[in-house]
This record gives C-alpha cells, structure tokens and sequence, in this order.
C-alpha cells in the first residue's frame, strides 16, 4: 500500500519485528562485534542513522544519507564534480552555499554562474550548458520559486535544496532532479537543538557516491542528533501544516500594514520574508519585539525573526527585508507582537 505522506512520516524508519522497540533507540557506539552488517560507524553507520534515513529517503522517493550538518551535506555534492565545473546558483540564495561556491572559485576549482531567481529563460539556457544547476525553490531569503521540472534532462545535473519546502510540500526527485538536500537542523528536526543534514538521490549510483564522500571526510551524524532529527520528522506534518496556516494570516496582515513596503511569501509554507523602509526601520522593529526571538536559524517551534543584509556575504539582499521564521505560538499572540512593534514607527 502507497501510504500518504503524513503517514510515512510516522512509520517509515521505524521497526517492525516482534519485540522490537517501537522506537529506533539511540546507538551510541563507534564500533561492533565482527560478523554482523555493522562494523566501524564511520562506514557502516550505526541503527540509529540508518532509521533516520530511511524515513527521509521514504519521503523524498530516495536514497538518503545523514551528515553532521546542512554544510557538510552541501560540501558533499559539490565533491562529486570535477574540478573546472561550472555551476549555476540563484543570487539569492543561502549564503553558507555561496561562500562555498566562492572558496571553490578562488582556488580554481569551480566557476561560478549566479542567475536571477526569476530569470525562467537563463535557468533553463544554464541547463543545457553548465555542469550543475543548483537551486532553491522558495530561495533563502527571498522565497522566491524556481520550477524543477523544465530544468532537468538538460545536460546539466540538478541539485535541489529542499530545505524550506520539505518533501512534504515538494519532492524535486519526482519532477526529475538529481539530488535533494537538506538542512535538517531546520524543519525536520524542528526544536533548534541539532546541527544535521541530508541528501537523497535516486540513482543509486549517486547515492553511493555520497555515502562515500561522507566516509572519506568523516562528516557523520552523531547518534542522538540522528535521533532527535528522527523523532521531530514523526511531527512533521502536524507542525508544518499550523505554522503554514499561521504564516498565511500573519502574510495576510503584514501585507496590509502601512509599515511594510512588500511582502514575500510563495502561498505555503512557514517562511515569511517582508520589507520595511530601510535598515534601520528594521532594525528599531526587531528590538521591539517581545515573543518572536532575534535569533539566525528557521523551521523551529519558536518564532524567529532577523534582518539578512546585516550577515557577510548578504550585501545584495535589500537592506530592510526581514526573514521570519513562523512557529507554533498563537496566531493573535505572533500579530499583536508583529503589529505592536511595527505601529511604534
């Protein structure tokens, strides 16, 4: 039976013989008895990882492998192309990708092509003529969307970060990308207390290579990060699915008030991303806030709130736009607080 996402959510990664734990324990070993499946965690993994990907993987209609943070699992993919690659990246984009991407041209390894989100025809020219697309879709921060499917096939090999979508809003394997990653830190471990990553590929040609690359650098997951990234992808669906509510009114209202000069927000999904006058009109609005945390990371229970253009490397995103990364709190609490400090002005 083809399960919905939601339940799969729940059950896949989980065991299923008779007196097995209902939960996939933590395994706090780096080594095992000889003879069995596992043998040095580095290279076999341990149970607990194993879980873990095969529950993402169950989702994203792949292969799965864990590393030990969102940038580990990017580090892992750009090592699969050659040196001289040419890779295709949205300006707008997450900065950790772009320094990576930056190092990468310096040291003569890669060049480095960056495309306007929202040029359709020089994404899909890119297709037929570099060596990797590399995309977001809604881009970090400005939730702006790229379509997948008319960029694969090409000559290229697409890469798709999934992180703000998770694949319970879209699976990129399944409109024909090559790879998804993921920065699990984020939704789905979704309480802002691990640092984790993920890619699924479908080839298992790809797959293996990844692997592999997390078993040459030693980028491995930690046994109760893999557990806790396990146990918040059970709650997935229920989070994601009132975070999005919340975010729709919040976007609502915020596109309504006299303070904000624009919106951004892609229909679904709890990432909100609007703009104020100029730097420091965001900056006095944030230190008025109460509730919503000033804080750098997203997909968390807790609300959380920062101007981008104030990071290195963030220069090009406009100086008065704000990531809002919307959570589990009341939606007339979160408002009251947005408007509150928006109204001071």
């Amino acid at each position: 039976m083809q399960w919905s996402p939601r339940t799969r959510a729940i059950v896949a990664g989980r065991p299923a013989e008779p007196g097995e734990p209902l939960n996939t324990p933590i395994v706090p070993t780096s080594t095992y008895v000889a003879g069995g499946d596992f043998t040095y965690a580095r290279e076999s993994g341990t149970p607990t990882w194993v879980a873990l990907e095969d529950a993402v993987g169950a989702l994203e209609g792949g292969r799965a492998t864990a590393f030990a943070s969102g940038i580990a699992a990017i580090a892992a993919v750009f090592e699969l192309f050659p040196i001289g690659a040419e890779v295709a990246v949205p300006t707008f984009s997450y900065s950790g990708t772009r320094a990576l991407l930056e190092h990468a041209g310096k040291q003569g390894r890669f060049t480095v092509r960056q495309l306007d989100p929202a040029d359709t025809d020089a994404w899909r020219a890119a297709a037929d003529e570099v060596d990797v697309v590399w995309i977001e879709s809604p881009t970090n921060p400005t939730l702006d969307l790229i379509d997948i499917a008319p960029l694969t096939g090409h000559r290229a090999k697409v890469v798709v970060d999934n992180t703000f979508a998770t694949p319970l809003v879209q699976q990129p394997l399944a409109h024909g990308a090559d790879i998804v990653v993921h920065s699990a830190t984020k939704l789905i471990g979704g309480h802002s207390d691990l640092l984790l990553g993920m890619t699924i590929a479908a080839d298992e040609t790809l797959a293996q290579e990844l692997r592999d690359a997390r078993t040459r650098t030693g980028a491995t997951p930690g046994a109760l990060e893999a557990w806790l990234a396990l146990r918040g992808l059970r709650t997935l669906p229920v989070r994601l699915a009132e975070q999005s509510k919340t975010a729709a009114l919040l976007a609502e209202r915020l596109t309504a008030h006299e303070a904000v000069t624009k919106v951004r927000y892609p229909g679904q999904g709890m990432m909100i991303a609007f703009e104020l006058a100029d730097a420091s009109a965001a900056e006095r609005f944030i230190a008025r806030l109460r509730l919503i945390v000033h804080a750098t990371s997203l997909g968390g229970v807790e609300s959380l709130i920062e101007r981008r253009a104030m990071y290195a490397g963030e220069a090009h995103v406009p100086p008065g736009l704000i990531r809002f990364s919307v959570g589990l709190e009341d939606p007339e609490d979160l408002w009251q607080d947005l408007a509150g400090a928006l109204e001071r002005d």
